[in-house]
């Protein structure tokens, strides 16, 4: 059995809400999965599961209100920073734990060249000189591929390119050395050439920095490449997740093999059509009593609608939240499409 202190982010049955006019948004309901250090995990889904979400949870980036946690813990190193106030936060957030967002465009401060903007947030948490912080974010630009890194760190983010910019972003995010990168949907809005180089530059900095890393995507090709353990997220829980070879080779939710199915097959005729999720996800301000994708599921049976089964194991990590797979499936049960 795996110590606690294997692991670097322990996250128990966290629940978190936003309190709007309308009512109560449930965003992500108890939602548990662990992360060993220097390890890479992909959490994926659809857009509104609850992946960035989550992401923001741990660093506590979500303004209170009208964000609430209603319950759970985040463990980091054993700590449980839901009990930390902003200040002990600010500690934390670009130090030990550091985040890569989807748009560098917004995340970088267009008013300030690149390299101040990484000596800015290195000198906050290290005890560094002027200088000393101007030759860290230089070979900071030098380590993610950034060529020419002393002219470069003069200019300002709207000189760079998307794929660069993001580079930046990177490097910025790992000059204090951080414990644990959270990268949220880092390669969306890039090129597929430029999307591989900045994977093949989170993969590097893993190996030879130890980072463990976060991954929130919903491209199953990037987690694929980089991930070696996945959570399937839906409607703000977890359905499914495994290590990357259960969840590809041996899906065992109907969710997760829909997703799947959705891919594009670089062997296709043209005359396929892809495959599609029929239906929308469901209103989280009143969340269904039983299972989030009966409407949508294939499968669906009549306890579905009414009853969430809960994770049930497959062996290892591999564990899923589904009638079909559950110890007490009603054998006799019928199907809903078939009534």
């Amino acid at each position: 059995m795996t110590e606690t202190k294997d692991y670097i982010l322990q996250v128990k049955n966290l629940a978190v809400s936003f309190e709007t006019f309308f009512g109560e948004v449930e965003a992500v309901r108890d939602i548990s999965f662990d992360l060993k250090r220097g390890s890479k995990l992909a959490i994926v889904g659809e857009s509104g599961c609850g992946k960035s979400v989550t992401a923001n949870s741990i660093v506590q980036l979500l303004p209170k209100p009208p964000v609430v946690y209603k319950g759970g813990e985040i463990l980091f190193n054993g700590e449980n920073l839901l009990d930390y106030d902003n200040k002990q936060m600010m500690d934390i957030r670009g130090n030990k734990i550091s985040m890569v967002f989807q748009d560098p465009m917004t995340s970088l401060n267009p008013t300030m060249k690149v390299g101040k903007q990484i000596t800015e947030g290195v000198r906050r948490h290290e005890n560094l000189s002027e200088d000393e912080a101007k030759k860290l974010a230089i070979e900071m630009l030098d380590l993610v591929a950034v060529p020419q890194p002393e002219r470069r760190a003069q200019q300002y983010p709207h000189e760079f390119s998307g794929g660069m910019r993001q580079r930046v972003m990177i490097a910025l995010a790992m000059a204090a050395k951080p414990e644990l990168l959270i990268a949220d949907e880092p390669t969306t809005a890039l090129d597929v050439t430029v999307q591989a180089q900045i994977l093949d530059l989170m993969k590097k900095l893993n190996k030879e920095m130890g980072t463990s890393i976060i991954l929130i995507t919903h491209d199953l090709g990037v987690v694929a490449d980089m991930a070696e353990e996945v959570i399937v997220m839906y409607a703000g829980q977890i359905l499914e997740k495994g290590s990357v070879h259960d969840i590809f080779k041996d899906p065992k939710h109907p969710y997760t093999r829909k997703l799947l199915a959705a891919v594009p097959k670089i062997n296709m005729e043209r005359s396929e059509v892809l495959h599609s999720i029929e239906g929308t996800p469901p209103d989280l301000y009143k969340p269904p009593k039983g299972c989030s994708f009966y409407d949508r599921c294939p499968n669906a049976m009549v306890i579905c609608e009414d009853h969430m089964p809960d994770l049930q194991s497959h062996g290892g990590i591999h564990c899923s939240r589904c009638w079909l797979n559950h110890k007490d499936y009603p054998q006799g049960g019928k199907q809903v499409e078939g009534e």
